[in-house]
């Protein structure tokens, strides 16, 4: 079923601006879930930061199809892998749609957004979008306390991707800002960077026919990386006595 939530404007945008790196590209256009992407960096764990009813910011109402005014649930966490914080997301719902079609989302606690999004069928999602944060937009705002609480250097711009979700006809936008300590980690990387050894579906500039479908493409595409052991880079020495190659992860 075709979603009708559109989350592009003037700054969110399909196509990710010139001037962002490779690997930048990369993580904004990933299809699929952003916590199974971070699984695979190390151990990944949802702070939640706030939960309650507020109004839109400015550039949301459009994407959900409502008033400026009109109330929202809002899920706000930070997802950090070993314990440093990587992503800082913003998640609104309709009021009504948050105790209807998508009351799930209040009964979370430290679960994943996750869980709720990729088991359903019967959820579509909008295709992608990103753009540039600087200190006007709450987002950053929100971000940069993960940044300060670790004595780093602000940033001046943030990179963020958001979508909407709709579950029968009832919307869910999630804006994932991705913090430094992600590209930090990601730099510090020896090996090859991942979209080269796995690839994965973007999502930008096209909708999915839901969410689940999704998954399961990736997981027979892929090989489902998260549960599956990788034999792409068995060597002769690696199978024999069936012992990992020098350097494996055990």
């Amino acid at each position: 079923m075709p979603i009708c939530f559109d989350p592009t404007d003037a700054h969110w945008r399909v196509a990710p601006l010139p001037g962002f790196s490779c690997g930048q590209k990369d993580w904004l256009t990933r299809g699929g879930s952003l916590t199974a992407h971070l699984r695979t960096l190390g151990a990944v764990a949802v702070r939640v930061t706030r939960e309650a009813v507020a109004l839109p910011w400015a550039d949301e109402h459009r994407a959900l199809g409502i008033a400026p005014r009109a109330p929202v649930w809002v899920r706000e966490v930070v997802l950090s892998v070993d314990g440093v914080p990587f992503v800082a997301a913003h998640s609104i719902a309709p009021v009504a749609a948050s105790t209807g079609v998508w009351q799930a989302m209040r009964r979370l606690r430290t679960r994943p957004l996750a869980e709720l999004l990729y088991s359903d069928s019967g959820v579509a999602r909008s295709p992608l979008v990103n753009r540039r944060l600087t200190a006007r937009h709450p987002l950053y705002t929100l971000a940069v306390r993960e940044i300060d609480a670790r004595d780093e250097r602000r940033p001046h711009a943030l990179f963020a991707r958001r979508s909407v979700f709709a579950r029968r006809g009832e919307p869910l936008m999630v804006t994932e800002c991705m913090l430094p300590a992600l590209w930090a980690h990601l730099a510090a990387r020896s090996d090859v960077p991942a979209a080269q050894q796995h690839p994965v579906p973007r999502e930008h500039g096209r909708p999915l026919e839901h969410t689940a479908a999704a998954r399961s493409h990736h997981v027979g595409t892929h090989g489902g990386r998260d549960t599956s052991r990788d034999t792409s880079r068995d060597t002769p020495a690696s199978r024999a006595g069936d012992r990992p190659a020098s350097g494996a992860k055990r």
